[in-house]
Parts: C-alpha cells; structure tokens; sequence
C-alpha cells in the first residue's frame, strides 16, 4: 500500500489510532505499530511532562516503527495548559509524529519543524483544515459527524467533509468519522484521503486498557446508542449513551453552568468509571461505527481484516464495471 501518508509517515498501512484520553497508552499504540499502522499515544492521560516522557519511552520498548503522541489542546491558554511541556517531551524525545487538535498549533511549528516532527493537526470543519495548511501542517485529519469525541458543531458528516477538505488544501487529508472495516477504510480512499484515523474500532481490541465490560458493551451496541453532548459550552461530544450523558442533557436543558457540567463531564469522573466498568457513571467518548463492530479482536487482527478485506471490496467494485 502506497499513499502520501504511508510516504510521509514511514508506515505500511495508512491507518492511523486515535489518540483516546486514558486508552491511548504505549501497549495499544505499540500494537497498532507493530502491526503496519501508526500508533498514538495521548499526551493528556499524564499529569507532568515527565510521565508523557516515560510513556514514550515505554512505546519505543515496546515497537521500534513510527508511532506519534496526540497533544489536545485547550481553547484558551491558561496556567494550566500543559501543551508547552508536551510539545517539549515530543521534541526532546524526538518522537516522528504529533498528531495536535483543539486550537490552533501554530506557536509550536516551527519548533516540530526544527526537530523534524511531522505534524498532522485534527479538524472538525473545512475552513480549519484551510487554516492547518496555512499554518504549515504537514497533513490535515478531517472527522465528522459520526465519530467519537468532538466532532465539532457543524454537523457536517464524513462523506461530505473529506472530498470537500481534499479540493479545498492541497496537503495530504485523512479521513476519521465512522470508519471500522475495509467497506469505510476503501470508501475513505475512494473520497481522495490517503488515510484513515480509527478510535472506536480500536477500543474494542484485546491491547486497549479499557474495561473488559466497555468492550463487551459495544460488541451488542447499536449504531443508535450513541449521543451528542456539551452544546451549550459548544464543545459537543459524541458520547455512549447511558445515565450520565442523559444527566448532562438535562442539565444543559435547564441551563447548567460548566462547573456544574464537570462533576459530570470531568475527565476523572470517566477515568475511575471507565477501568472499574461502570458503563453508567460517566460520560465516555464513541463514534457511531460502534454498530460496525461484532468482535473484539488483537489490533493485529484488526488491521489485517481491513487490508485484506480491502480487495474484496475492491474486487466488487471492478465487477461492478467489468
């Protein structure tokens, strides 16, 4: 498989893991690595700069191909904002790839520049992949509507937003929103992107750390069972739709304020829920492609389906014009 990303990231495959606060660690991206994609590890899941150096450092144990670190930065910039100090590790630890979303990346290029770090900056809408390409992002991930996190407020799904960022940026586009077998992956390329970023499939493998009652939940999930929250502090989330999710609509129903939000929203409410299994007690990231997904499988078997189901899919399509 030949594609600018494969080119551009030195990888086998064009596929590509999201990078998925407290799931995204080095045993899940070192696996999709390992087996011919791009692994991610998530900035955000550690406190300090040097836990996010110990985890690079794990990864590179754990796989010697490329691998990158998602850096979600906050909208504004405050005190708190450990974007700095990630984007330091990343450089010092000369890690390939930074995979960057949320506000705009562009104080921190020329540093990745200098270090000869790809960057790929995450977009929910056409005019911020415009910006991305500006700003000198190395490619533009575009998702939509159907995946899991932040899809943004448009509400613009993946099969309008790809082929509309690839005639309007002339960087390399991959795709995310709904992607969980060769039939999207195929379907991806087929739009003009040279890639594919999945985070839901790859939940539901035996690497990620997630509880093994999320997964089992997902395996009988429908393409229905998931929500869209936070509109009100418009940073909507494609979330499961369980207890929580319904708690937080009502509360931004009747005008809740975010402090309220957060004792609902808060990364460590999800965090303690999502490894003790507690389905219903708090809000947890999933796209829609969840009722794609029958099987929890290794990311090797994951990967290795997409590919080689790809030419079946293919092969149909040839039939179709033969």
């Amino acid at each position: 498989m030949k594609t600018r990303i494969t080119e551009l990231l030195g990888i086998k495959y064009p596929i590509i893991q999201g990078g998925m606060q407290w799931l995204s660690r080095a045993e899940l991206a070192a696996a999709v690595s390992n087996a011919g994609g791009l692994g991610v590890i998530t900035a955000a899941t550690h406190e300090t700069k040097q836990d996010l150096v110990r985890e690079i450092r794990k990864t590179r144990e754990l796989t010697d191909k490329p691998f990158g670190v998602n850096i979600s930065m906050l909208p504004e910039v405050g005190p708190k904002d450990k974007t700095p100090a990630y984007i330091e590790a990343v450089i010092e630890e000369k890690v390939p790839v930074v995979e960057t979303s949320g506000r705009s990346p562009e104080e921190f290029v020329p540093f990745l520049k200098q270090a000869g770090i790809k960057l790929l900056h995450k977009v929910p809408a056409v005019r911020f992949a415009q910006k991305a390409e500006r700003i000198g992002a190395d490619a533009v991930i575009i998702v939509g509507f159907e995946c899991g996190g932040h899809p943004g407020m448009d509400d613009v799904t993946t099969l309008i937003l790809v082929p509309k960022a690839v005639d309007s940026v002339s960087i390399p586009v991959i795709a995310g929103g709904g992607i969980a077998d060769a039939r999207g992956f195929v379907a991806a390329l087929a739009l003009g992107a040279e890639g594919v970023v999945m985070g839901t499939r790859f939940i539901a493998t035996k690497e990620c750390p997630a509880h093994p009652k999320f997964k089992e939940w997902m395996v009988q999930a429908r393409e229905t069972d998931t929500t869209i929250i936070q509109r009100s502090i418009r940073n909507a989330a494609r979330v499961i739709k369980n207890s929580a999710a319904e708690k937080v609509l009502e509360m931004e129903t009747r005008g809740a304020s975010l402090e309220e939000l957060l004792t609902v929203i808060s990364g460590r409410v999800g965090r303690r829920a999502l490894f003790e299994g507690d389905i219903e007690g708090g809000t947890f990231a999933m796209g829609q492609c969840v009722g794609l997904i029958n099987e929890i499988k290794t990311v090797k078997e994951v990967i290795e389906e997409i590919v080689g189901s790809a030419e079946a899919v293919l092969t149909r399509l040839q039939k179709i014009w033969a």
